[in-house]
């Protein structure tokens, strides 16, 4: 079967292939992971206010396309102090979607005189799984954390390398310190990330399909 993701994120796609791999097990082998853009597809103009309207506006467009079943996400950084910015604008806080550092740089110049302690935050996500039936299925995750002052971290993407969750896999980093998601393995990070979390939801849906 297969399965449109619909984004331009090649990090994405490998990350959400790694969570269902986790979750549907040997049954995994029966779904085929495909991106928009490896379809060629548009990316659409993100014009919802929330993360699920967002998340919906992307699959309902992607399953009109190609008539195949299509999973979106939409998922970004909120940071208390900030009043729950950058939110739905995480990918292009910068200006320019999708530029990591500069997103990154501009945060930490913002929350520069923010103490350590009040420097909490959380990754949200929604994800959703639209049939091409028509029917339509939605997950909800977040992972809180806080972020630090200089990125750590080669893995990930996004704001992975400046974001350390409170939720940790029980090592410390080289330097004695908790893990940025940046510095932890894809298993370590989708078993407790906000994307994961939000997949997991759809995970009953799509072994239903499978079995139709």
């Amino acid at each position: 079967m297969k399965i449109v993701v619909a984004t331009h994120n090649e990090g994405k796609l490998v990350e959400i292939r790694h969570i269902l791999e986790q979750d549907l097990a040997a049954r995994a082998d029966g779904v085929e992971l495909v991106s928009a853009a490896s379809l060629k597809l548009p990316d659409p103009t993100e014009t919802g206010v929330t993360f699920q309207e967002n998340a919906l506006l992307k699959a309902r467009d992607v399953t009109k396309r190609t008539g195949l079943p299509a999973i979106a996400d939409d998922s970004g950084l909120i940071v208390d102090v900030m009043g729950a910015a950058p939110g739905i604008l995480s990918a292009r806080w910068a200006g320019a979607h999708g530029h990591d550092r500069a997103n990154n740089a501009l945060l930490l110049a913002q929350i520069e005189d923010i103490p350590d302690g009040k420097r909490s935050a959380r990754f949200r996500c929604c994800a959703v799984l639209i049939e091409p039936s028509g029917a339509e299925h939605v997950g909800m995750g977040e992972m809180p954390g806080h972020i630090i002052r200089r990125p750590r971290g080669e893995h990930g993407f996004g704001y992975d390398p400046i974001f350390v969750p409170d939720d940790q896999p029980g090592r410390l980093d080289d330097d004695g310190r908790p893990l940025t998601s940046a510095q932890m393995t894809p298993e370590e990070k989708n078993a407790i990330s906000h994307r994961g979390k939000a997949l997991r939801g759809l995970v009953r849906a799509i072994d239903d399909m499978l079995d139709a």
